[in-house]
């Protein structure tokens, strides 16, 4: 094996104690977020000290759960952790996460030929949150202040989703090596794909040469000699990295007659090691930060999705990506709010032809082997800057201390001057692009870097471009490069990206947890939203219609409901060709509607 890791250390982290724990946080998420959804429906029973008391009835007779809870705006369940207990014919018992899912499988309507996956997803997803307990993880207190990968590797995956680290696919050795909580630097593998079954695409002035010599320095002239002495001429070839992972569990068997064929040939490991990040799939350069990130296929299920990579979309990738960065270079706005993207520059693909030809429809076996190449967020930041994932201000360490009150104090500034500029260099630029440009992105937490100065964000960086735009408007002109980010919604579901992403996907957490550890009123939070969101409006009276038309006060939202989405097919959880054709959480109050101005609309002024 290409790491090796003992029987006994596949398992130290499995202590009893740790153990509960890890089950009591989860299932406190589980209820929270199913109840969120309306997946599952505790009854009232009576308040106790300010908190309300509820029952959880199983499916299973004799099962209840009782819990504490305050129900927040967006239908967010606060929960009291240690208050939580189980009674099986009225006897308490000790949480189980997976037993509750068995216990409650009726209710999450799940189909039963997936629940096994589930559940192994769901117990992956405990094994690594065991593992972060038992290494004693850095508090959020030290992570405030701590650099960018320290911070990287503390966090913990994201907050809605049950089954967040199921990673299916890996083992126990795999996990200590390429788990980005594990924190293992590696090396990785490079690969030569033919021409005739390989392309290479990048921006302008970039080329094929260029990245080769930058990523692989003298160790390119050393794979050049090893296809030489196969008898094989290295300008037939490009090169492709490829993750330790993917070669041994998938392409050397799978690719087999290609690389008899000379088709693939293997070069060995580049010389630079890297760290993975929160996707699994991107890695930091750690010998030399500066150059790319390094994105590749791997074919583990994890979180909705067999994370390979199209060689189909890779072919479009670094156009749409400078079609994207041109707009927001060429916006003033966006320029003024320091808004910016990350550009995957480069990519390559190999298409197998076996399993090309095999079926037209879209499938794992034909995004196993693509790479592309990202700017390095170092390149964004001036001197006296630092960068921050924004998950990071979901962040709750392992003793219940939550990171973005500290990075707060830090600042030495009150929490509405904080808060209030969080909320304006995260979600402007995202509004302006919405009703300037009819596009929208995924922003949520691990796809956004904030830069910080003296602990206050400044500015915000937007990746993921190539397959996590999209562009709502038949009116845009696109270029041919970016055909593919056009998806046709009817007017009344456009603004649902920004409350499921932005209102739910972000803020409902924020304002839980400066409710909960800061005791910040989540009013008061809800409030420096919608000032943002009229200061907005107020800077650009010339899109009125676009406000009226696409408003973001309605009374009433119904964000995406993702629980719903991953129970129903933990493989694709959206269509790229009809990606709003989704399930809801239901009709919700929409926490900034209270603060619609009466003369909203009638008097805006310029700034």
């Amino acid at each position: 094996m290409f790491h090796t890791v003992t029987p006994q250390d596949a398992v130290a982290h499995l202590q009893p104690e740790i153990w509960a724990r890890v089950n009591r946080l989860h299932i406190r998420k589980m209820i929270a977020e199913y109840a969120h959804e309306q997946i599952i429906q505790p009854s009232y029973r009576h308040v106790k000290e300010g908190w309300v008391c509820y029952v959880l009835t199983a499916d299973q007779q004799g099962v209840e759960y009782r819990f504490r809870a305050k129900i927040l705006r967006l239908n967010h369940w606060y929960i009291q952790t240690e208050s939580i207990e189980k009674l099986v014919n009225g006897k308490a018992v000790a949480l189980d996460a997976l037993a509750f899912i068995v216990e409650f499988s009726e209710q999450l309507n799940m189909d039963p030929a997936m629940l096994p996956v589930y559940m192994e997803e769901v117990s992956a997803t405990l094994y690594g949150s065991a593992y972060i307990h038992a290494q004693e993880a850095p508090s959020s207190a030290y992570l405030a202040g701590a650099g960018y990968q320290e911070i990287e590797h503390a966090m913990t995956g994201h907050p809605r989703f049950i089954a967040n680290n199921g990673r299916v696919g890996f083992d126990a050795a795999d996990y200590r090596g390429f788990a980005p909580e594990a924190a293992t630097p590696f090396a990785l593998l490079w690969l030569a794909g033919h021409h005739s079954c390989t392309e290479f695409t990048s921006i302008l002035p970039l080329d094929y040469a260029q990245v080769k010599q930058q990523e692989l320095g003298q160790l390119a002239a050393d794979f050049d000699a090893i296809l030489e002495s196969k008898g094989l001429d290295a300008a037939d070839y490009y090169f492709i990295p490829v993750h330790p992972w993917q070669w041994y569990n998938k392409l050397a068997n799978i690719f087999a007659p290609d690389i008899a064929a000379n088709k693939l040939v293997l070069l060995g490991y580049g010389k630079d090691q890297y760290l993975p990040q929160q996707s699994i799939r991107t890695f930091f350069n750690i010998d030399r930060p500066e150059k790319f990130y390094v994105k590749t296929a791997l074919s583990i299920l994890n979180m909705g999705y067999v994370r390979g990579l199209s060689p189909y979309f890779m072919r479009t990738t670094p156009g749409i990506n400078e079609w994207v960065n041109t707009l927001v270079l060429q916006d003033a706005y966006l320029q003024e709010t320091g808004f910016c993207t990350l550009r995957e520059i480069a990519a390559t693909g190999y298409s197998n032809s076996y399993y090309t030809q095999a079926t037209k429809t879209d499938n794992p076996y034909k995004k196993m082997l693509a790479a592309l190449w990202r700017e390095s967020p170092l390149s964004r930041i001036e001197p006296g800057q630092r960068i921050m994932t924004m998950a990071a201000l979901l962040h709750v360490d392992t003793q219940g201390q939550a990171l973005l009150p500290a990075l707060i104090r830090l600042s030495g500034l009150d929490a509405d001057a904080w808060l209030k500029q969080y909320i304006h260099i995260y979600m402007s630029p995202l509004l302006h692009c919405f009703y300037q440009h009819d596009m929208v992105f995924m922003p949520h937490g691990e796809n956004i870097i904030l830069v910080l100065e003296d602990h206050v964000p400044v500015r915000s960086i937007m990746k993921d471009i190539g397959e996590e735009v999209s562009v709502l408007s038949e009116d845009i002109v696109l270029p041919e490069v970016a055909s593919r980010l056009r998806v046709s919604v009817p007017d009344e579901v456009r603004t649902l990206p920004l409350f499921t992403q932005i209102f739910d996907g972000i803020f409902r957490f924020v304002a839980a947890i400066l409710e909960e550890h800061m005791d910040y009123s989540e009013k008061r939070f809800w409030e420096l939203v919608a000032e943002v969101v009229l200061t907005y409006c107020e800077r650009h009276p010339q899109l009125e219609h676009k406000f009226r038309q696409f408003d973001l006060f309605v009374k009433e939202i119904s964000p995406d409901a993702l629980n719903r989405l991953q129970i129903s097919n933990n493989r694709q959880l959206r269509n790229r060709a009809n990606p709003f054709d989704v399930p809801s959480i239901g009709i919700v109050d929409n926490p900034i509607a209270a603060y619609r101005p009466a003369t909203f609309f009638t008097k805006m002024q310029v700034v």
